[in-house]
């Protein structure tokens, strides 16, 4: 809303807060907020930028199991914290699963800041209405070609509906990797380290190999870790062996690849990245230095 804040300034407030209000109530200040450029700014990436202390990326929802007394199910959902903000990336298909999760592995809701999707799937936003049951109030950001229905949806629940189109700043060194256009558009988060980059995928609908390229390339900085879903289960071994070796051409160090990439799949990047490879799984904690 910041063009309109701006147009109002002088002796405009009232009208400003009574067209916001408009906006709120009919569901279409999601949609206002993408044409005034939504969540932008000027990211500040070099060689020797990134985190200064750890990250962990905690596992809320996935196919497979870590950590005893969390449930399995398909579906994706990660917690970031250790940053400005606590993230939310993707919910999971089911409200009481990811309810579950949060509980068994102690997380504490009202300390999560913001809610990023990837893409449009029930598997990534079915469990909404379980977040907005233990915290509401917060922006939940996600690819400009969303459904038009979803912002209102958002407007309901509590939640404060952002478009993203191109990338964009979070908060320091976290980054959306902007829409991906595709049959499903999709966006990736993308964290700044000394090493490299890390890149979180919610499926990689567009093509894992594509999106790694074209975030190193928008980015300027090397990848160093990928992890998420990579939605390949359909790929044959040769296939396989390609996207494997793309992905090492690209640099990759390290690799956690899971939900819908496939078992076979899964067990190929396993065997290849060795000490490297990234278990995921419910509960499982990863830190990032």
């Amino acid at each position: 809303m910041a063009i309109l804040e701006r147009s109002y300034k002088d002796g405009g407030i009232l009208i400003f807060i009574l067209l916001r209000m408009i906006l709120v109530n009919t569901g279409l200040y999601g949609q206002y907020f993408e044409r005034t450029g939504g969540y932008r700014g000027e990211r500040s990436i070099s060689p020797e930028s990134g985190i200064k202390s750890p990250v962990t990326i905690v596992v809320l929802y996935d196919n497979y199991v870590s950590e005893q007394g969390t449930t399995a199910d398909w579906g994706f959902s990660v917690l970031i914290e250790g940053l400005e903000k606590c993230i939310l990336f993707d919910t999971g298909t089911k409200p009481e699963i990811l309810g579950k999760n949060i509980h068994e592995t102690g997380i504490d809701p009202s300390r999560i800041d913001m809610l990023i999707l990837s893409h449009e799937h029930q598997d990534h936003t079915g469990g909404i209405t379980s977040l907005t049951k233990l915290k509401t109030g917060i922006p939940v950001l996600f690819p400009e070609a969303f459904s038009e229905s979803f912002p209102k949806n958002m407007n309901e629940l509590g939640l404060e509906p952002v478009y993203v189109g191109g990338s964009s700043v979070i908060c320091q060194n976290l980054y959306t990797s902007g829409q991906f256009d595709h049959d499903i558009p999709e966006e990736a988060l993308v964290l700044d380290t000394k090493s490299g980059l890390v890149v979180i995928t919610g499926c990689a609908h567009p093509g894992i190999i594509m999106m790694l390229t074209r975030i190193k390339n928008d980015f300027g900085k090397n990848i160093y870790m990928v992890c998420g879903g990579f939605h390949l289960l359909n790929k044959t071994d040769e296939e396989m062996k390609k996207i494997i070796s793309a992905m090492k051409q690209l640099g990759i160090v390290k690799c956690g690849a899971t939900h819908c990439t496939g078992e076979k799949q899964i067990k190929m990047f396993r065997e290849a990245f060795g000490k490297n490879y990234l278990e995921l799984g419910t509960g499982n904690r990863i830190t990032i230095n």
